[in-house]
């Protein structure tokens, strides 16, 4: 049986404490706040940002994208592109 990361989490309260304050320490570094700013950028570009339309940028290259489900958008796994 393959167990989402999520669930694993959810079982883990502590992991996820950890987990969380390790991300929240990433988001302030540079390059986490670079990756942070781009996709606020294309979010404001795509006309997205903030209006509750349930739509995120897809990043479909750097600096372009797409308006697309917040599900589909991030279930999709990483390419390895760099954004900024």
């Amino acid at each position: 049986m393959v167990r989402s990361t999520s669930d694993y989490y959810k079982q883990n309260p502590d992991a996820r404490r950890k987990r969380l304050n390790q991300q929240g320490d990433y988001n302030k570094t540079k390059k986490g706040l670079q990756i942070r700013t781009a996709a606020n950028k294309l979010n404001r570009k795509l006309g997205t940002y903030g209006n509750g339309d349930g739509k995120d940028a897809s990043h479909t290259g750097p600096n372009s994208g797409k308006t697309e489900a917040k599900g589909p958008n991030r279930r999709r796994p990483r390419t390895g592109q760099k954004y900024a």
